[in-house]
C-alpha cells in the first residue's frame, strides 16, 4: 500500500529554502538580525506564526546550513522561495562560513556550544529596486537578482531548479524542470 511508485524511481530531492533565514523558537540563529532590517524582513516576508502570531526570528541567508541541510538530506535542488522579499536593500549578505572563537569554520560545528559561540563571515552582493513578482525566467530578473541566485547555487552546493518571485501560485521561475529530468 502507498503511492504505488518505487523508492527508486525518484530521481530528485528538492530542498525548500527561503532567500534570507528564519528560525522558530530558541536555538542558535548565527546570522539573526535584531535591527530594523530584521523586522523589515520579517515585515515583508509575513514571517508570524499561522496559529500563534508571535514573530519569527529572521536573518540573512546562511549558506552554512543551507549546505549542511543539502548534505544530511540528500538534495539533489532546492526551491529557493520569497527572493521578492529582498527587492529594495542595496546590500545583502550572505553568510559563507562561521567564525568560532577565531577559527573559520565552512561546516556546521560538530558541538552545540561551537554553534553557539559561531559568528558569520559574510560575503556581500549588490542588492536590486525592480519589481520581480512578474519574471518568468531568470533573465527576466534584474542581473543582481541573477547574480545572487548564481551565488546561492554555488555556495550551497546543489543547483536551484524554481526561484519564488511573489506570494502568489503563479509567481514562480521554473528553472529546471522538477518532474521529468533535463
Amino acid at each position: 500500500v502507498g503511492a504505488g511508485i518505487g523508492p527508486t524511481r525518484f530521481t530528485r530531492t528538492i530542498g525548500i529554502v527561503k532567500a534570507y533565514t528564519t528560525r522558530v523558537g530558541a536555538g542558535p540563529f548565527p546570522t539573526e538580525l535584531f535591527d530594523d532590517m530584521g523586522e523589515q524582513l520579517r515585515t515583508t516576508g509575513g514571517e508570524f506564526g499561522v496559529n500563534t502570531g508571535r514573530p519569527r526570528r529572521t536573518g540573512w541567508y546562511d549558506a552554512v546550513m543551507a549546505r549542511h541541510a543539502a548534505m544530511i538530506n540528500g538534495f539533489t535542488d532546492y526551491f529557493v522561495t520569497k527572493l521578492d522579499v529582498l527587492t529594495g536593500i542595496q546590500e545583502i549578505p550572505v553568510c559563507v562560513a562561521y567564525d568560532v572563537d577565531g577559527v573559520r569554520h565552512d561546516a556546521m560545528p560538530m558541538t552545540q556550544t561551537d554553534f553557539h559561540h559561531a559568528k558569520p563571515i559574510y560575503e556581500y552582493f549588490p542588492g536590486w529596486d525592480e519589481d520581480i513578482s512578474g519574471a518568468r525566467t531568470l533573465e527576466d530578473l534584474p542581473k543582481n537578482a541573477q547574480n545572487y541566485i548564481s551565488a546561492l547555487e554555488k555556495l550551497a552546493g546543489v543547483r536551484i531548479s524554481g526561484v519564488g518571485v511573489g506570494p502568489g501560485r503563479d509567481e514562480v521561475i521554473q528553472v529546471r524542470d522538477l518532474i521529468y529530468e533535463d
